[in-house]
């Protein structure tokens, strides 16, 4: 697969948490960082995410913002 987004973290899903309608999937990166990627519960059959399986969170997003209080 070919994709333009610079920014792909490869992991390993740990866990995946489906609601209503949308899934939250945690990725484990390299380091031991955690990724969580909030995607439809039809994104997560479509692609076949599993516990253990290998996938990579993609970032395309203009702005990243960050507040402390």
């Amino acid at each position: 697969m070919r994709i333009s987004a610079r920014n792909k973290l490869p992991g390993t899903v740990v866990e995946i948490v489906k609601g209503a309608t949308t899934a939250h999937v945690r990725i484990e990166l390299a380091g031991g960082g955690i990724v969580t990627a909030a995607i439809t519960n039809e994104a997560v059959d479509e692609l076949g995410l599993a516990v253990g399986a290998p996938a990579t969170a993609v970032i395309k997003a203009s702005d990243v913002l960050v507040a402390v209080a």
